[in-house]
């Protein structure tokens, strides 16, 4: 198909970026009505994902494309967070089977139809991530498109609030050992930014057995530690330190 030259749809399609979403609320304020998008997908030009939102026909959808789409035209936040986040910095011991996955957090608002979609390259995980207040966020560029990322500090500790539904404490304890640049100063602001206990406790306990040089620089009288007992685990061993149950292989491991 050839585009006129200087058409609202050409200057729709330069625009738009590769792999990424076109939201109706976005495209409604550029003055694109509702009759002249139904026009362009019915001549082929843009194609429907889900109610108010579109793509490019047959172009391949990248869930690192939607996300940018998303937070650049909507002015949201979403932000690649949990093992996601750690990849992104180097950090990496699963081995994905299959389609792999993005774990993508959702602070203050429930995910939309089209994040579940399985047209994109990678399957979108989105979660809540309300015990986190005041999230530490970098913005990174990745092939042009600014994303926000949650911080290595907070992306592990937001794996550890996603035990057992999608990760288990030994895989998080392998990722852990290879932790030994965090900065003390953002390890003490997010876990000071935390409400579970479960997350502190855990994350202390696995940074004293890993031997990371700056857990000596947190001060743990005033990130928040109550005087209760948690049981983690089913069966576990428990550390009378951090008054947590661990798992018996995390803790014989040497």
């Amino acid at each position: 198909m050839s585009i006129p030259t200087g058409s609202k749809i050409n200057q729709l399609l330069i625009e738009s970026v590769p792999g990424g979403l076109l939201f109706s609320e976005w495209l409604h304020q550029k003055d694109y009505s509702p009759q002249l998008l139904k026009r362009y997908r019915d001549s082929g030009w843009l194609e429907s994902l889900t109610t108010g939102v579109m793509f490019r026909k047959d172009d391949k959808l990248s869930a690192l494309s939607a996300i940018y789409s998303y937070n650049s035209q909507l002015h949201k936040r979403l932000r690649i967070a949990a093992h996601s986040a750690l990849e992104f910095y180097g950090f990496n011991h699963y081995v994905p089977m299959g389609k792999p996955k993005l774990m993508v957090a959702f602070d203050n608002e429930k995910p939309k139809e089209w994040v579940f979609s399985n047209k994109f390259d990678m399957t979108i995980v989105p979660f809540r991530t309300g015990i986190f207040n005041n999230p530490d966020i970098r913005y990174v560029n990745r092939d042009n498109l600014i994303l926000a990322i949650s911080s290595p500090e907070l992306a592990f500790m937001e794996c550890l609030h996603l035990v057992p539904q999608h990760y288990n404490y030994m895989d998080l304890y392998y990722i852990m050992e290879q932790l030994t640049s965090l900065d003390p100063t953002r390890v003490q602001e997010v876990l000071t930014n935390t409400s579970s206990q479960r997350v502190k406790r855990m994350f202390l306990f696995m940074a004293e057995k890993a031997g990371h040089y700056w857990l000596e620089m947190i001060d743990t009288s005033s990130i928040g530690l109550t005087t209760s007992k948690l049981q983690l685990v089913e069966n576990g061993v428990y550390i009378s330190k951090y008054r947590i149950t661990v798992p018996k292989e995390l803790k014989d491991y040497e």
